[in-house]
């Protein structure tokens, strides 16, 4: 990939940082790379390093040299297709924490309600911190309910987050959900770097925009986006567009 071939040095001081361009331009591959590099948990039914998909990206991350102003351990990565395999890992641990629970109840059947409370105790405690996360059941939800109940939860103050395309299950108003979200956890000095092809998420002020559509990679402009103007012009005449298409 030519964007990412070339590269030697990015900076990645602002709060919120966005990688654009088009599809196959190297985006998503840089953003995982430094997942791998910053050794972040994955929301994901694996995790980065035993992820056979990313075998390239951890190489590439292995090129790498991270230059931090303040190291942190907070924070995941999030790849939108991945969101799914969490939600079922996630349900698959509930059922086996209640079919844990039951067991118990099981043996302890001839012992006092104190033994079989606490017996049962931390794996009831188990649950309750997943209900308090995620609610009854992330796949009971819409995916786009499901994602904000996702980063509502796990956004914390000091984390750095990896979002590969976070969009794609948001409404235009779940958007700008997402965008007061950000905000909210900027001002607890939480960091975002986000790979987005959304012209909404993109207009998150102050952020830094790298375009991966030339090489080497450039800064630019909310304004100078293909994805706005394009978008921008079509709103104003679909019609105009549709003829020619």
């Amino acid at each position: 990939m030519p964007a990412v071939r070339t590269l030697e040095t990015l900076d990645l001081a602002t709060p919120v940082t966005f990688f654009v361009g088009g599809n196959g331009s190297g985006k998503s591959t840089l953003l995982e790379a430094i997942a791998a590099a910053a050794r972040l948990p994955a929301v994901g039914s694996v995790e980065v390093d035993q992820d056979r998909s990313l075998e390239q990206q951890r190489r590439l991350a292995r090129a790498f040299r991270l230059v931090w102003n303040r190291r942190t351990h907070r924070g995941f990565f999030l790849r939108a297709e991945d969101f799914f395999g969490f939600a079922r890992r996630m349900a698959q641990l509930r059922a086996d924490l209640r079919q844990r629970i039951d067991e118990v109840e099981v043996e302890y059947r001839d012992r006092s309600a104190l033994a079989r409370g606490l017996a049962q105790g931390p794996l009831h405690a188990s649950l309750a911190d997943m209900t308090r996360l995620y609610g009854e059941d992330l796949d009971a939800n819409s995916h786009g309910e499901s994602f904000l109940r996702l980063f509502q939860s796990r956004f914390i103050p000091d984390g750095l987050y990896l979002l590969d395309e976070p969009e794609a299950a948001l409404s235009p108003q779940s958007q700008l959900a997402l965008l007061s979200l950000l905000k909210a956890m900027v001002e607890e000095d939480a960091q975002f770097i986000i790979a987005t092809h959304s012209p909404i998420v993109l207009a998150f002020p102050g952020a830094a925009i790298y375009s991966f559509d030339s090489a080497p990679i450039v800064r630019t402009t909310y304004d100078d986006l293909e994805h706005v103007w394009l978008t921008r012009s079509f709103l104003n005449d679909p019609q105009r567009f549709l003829r020619q298409l």
